[in-house]
């Protein structure tokens, strides 16, 4: 089929303009949208993994359970193959844009550049073609109007030459156009078939993906959905354990364990730590605020004080009965402590109070719980002194399995003993002090009558010593 040679120049020129008005800008817009769709995919790929990590941890409650430990490992196996096919649609992604975008822009930006040149250099020929095809015809016209009159012969082969010139030149300006005309198809196609060739490896990609997807889902699906065909079925452990429950079993009972003192007080008190191994350091500053006082064993005061209560007054005893109180000695500290790194020591500022839970020293150390922090550890014996509570309150703990009651408790708010730097030597007491006064600043023993522990001594005795009326068998002297 012929047409004519301006309609293939409009033809040629209508193409290259619609590369460079159309194709490109909309490879420009295909760019961008490629990157929402990389955007889009990846968070619709971050929004699964954490829809299939809560998934997976759902299942993870649910194989503690002994009747859905099967339906728990299910739940993670879903999770692990999903994850997988996330992840599998990540790498496709990737491609994606290495592929086709990344090329897609790095060929848009040089292909407007490569067009814009070519459709010029196009019509810049075409048009000095024409020009030299027009001059070719004006000079046939100029020799025509010489050959109308007398030397018409002079001019014929002038005329012949004109002719051949233009029909040359006419020829070549039909095969300059069919040749621009076929270039600007062909550059045309060539930019669709990168395009679809591009998409094409994409689709290839993601077929596979889905045939990976397939098959990793079809190997796992079947037995996935053996496991929740029945809702009703229960394991043969558990129908074990149920059956033997519904079974009555016959039990003697055992008689109740009869709770010794010791274990009475073990219940009271928690385990404590072990004590430090190095012995407690001594504060340097103690011996400015009181002299040394003696020491003496634990032991031998408590034996001292049971002797002295058994000859006067009788004890009674009542166990389990959960309603008598211990009262336990509590200690200020003058100096303050940092435990550091040691999670069995106790840190404490000055002036802190500090309820003992083991009243016995070990190497320079003492057990107890600081009171406005409940907190519990070892300390140096030397930061603290004995705690006197003002009249009206008292800190007892309950005493559940055993509890020894001082018949003597009822008239004990009126017992005062004198400090412990005037205490007798003497391992035995006759008969305790009563003073017809009771002013705080006079108590400094407990008030259930058992002597201040040797750890506890010290204090400047002129402080708080007061003259009292001299009384029969005084034994409040100090011994020289």
């Amino acid at each position: 089929m012929s047409r004519d040679p301006e309609e293939v120049n409009k033809l040629t020129e209508s193409t290259y303009k619609n590369v460079m008005e159309q194709f490109n800008p909309g490879l420009r817009n295909l760019v961008n949208l490629g990157r929402s769709y990389e955007k889009a995919a990846a968070a619709m790929s971050l929004a699964g993994r954490a829809y299939f990590d809560a998934v997976s941890k759902i299942g993870e409650n649910a194989a503690v359970s002994p009747v859905s430990r099967e339906l728990g490992v299910v739940l993670m196996e879903i999770s692990e193959v999903q994850k997988k096919i996330h992840l599998e649609l990540e790498e496709n992604f990737k491609k994606f844009h290495k592929e086709i975008i990344a090329e897609l822009e790095k060929k848009t930006e040089m292909d407007v550049k490569y067009m814009t040149a070519t459709f010029k250099r196009y019509q810049t020929e075409h048009k000095l073609k024409l020009d030299s095809l027009e001059r070719s015809q004006s000079d046939l016209k100029k020799l025509r109007r010489k050959s109308q009159g007398k030397n018409a012969i002079k001019y014929e082969s002038k005329e012949s030459e004109c002719i051949e010139t233009i029909t040359s030149r006419q020829e070549e300006i039909q095969r300059f156009i069919a040749e621009g005309c076929r270039e600007a198809l062909l550059e045309e196609k060539r930019r669709f078939c990168f395009l679809v060739d591009k998409h094409c490896t994409f689709s290839y990609q993601i077929s596979s993906f889905h045939d990976k997807a397939r098959d990793a889902l079809n190997a796992k699906l079947p037995s996935w959905q053996e496991k929740c065909s029945d809702a009703t079925k229960v394991p043969d452990s558990v129908l074990s354990m149920i059956e033997g429950l519904r079974t009555p079993v016959s039990v003697t009972p055992q008689p109740s364990p009869v709770l010794s003192h010791s274990s009475a007080q073990s219940t009271d008190v928690p385990k404590p730590p072990p004590a430090p191994p190095l012995k407690a350091q001594t504060s340097p500053l103690v011996d400015m605020f009181s002299p040394a006082a003696p020491k003496a064993s634990v032991t031998t005061q408590r034996s001292s004080v049971s002797s002295g209560e058994d000859g006067s007054l009788s004890r009674s005893i009542s166990v389990s009965t959960g309603l008598n109180m211990i009262k336990r000695p509590k200690v200020r500290t003058i100096f303050p402590h940092t435990a550091g790194s040691n999670d069995t020591l106790l840190s404490f500022e000055e002036g802190d109070v500090i309820t003992l839970l083991i009243p016995e020293e070990k190497d320079g150390w003492l057990y107890g719980e600081l009171d406005k922090t409940r907190q519990r550890g070892w300390f140096p014996s030397s930061y603290c002194r004995p705690y006197i509570e003002p009249l009206g309150s008292s800190s007892v703990t309950p005493a559940r399995s055993v509890s020894v009651a001082n018949l003597a408790d009822q008239d004990r708010g009126a017992m005062v003993l004198p400090p412990p730097d005037y205490n007798d030597s003497s391992p035995t007491r006759t008969a305790p002090f009563k003073s017809t006064q009771s002013s705080p600043e006079h108590t400094v023993s407990e008030p259930n009558g058992i002597p201040k522990l040797p750890f506890l001594g010290g204090g400047n005795p002129f402080t708080t010593v007061k003259l009292r009326p001299t009384v029969t068998n005084d034994r409040s002297a100090p011994i020289i």
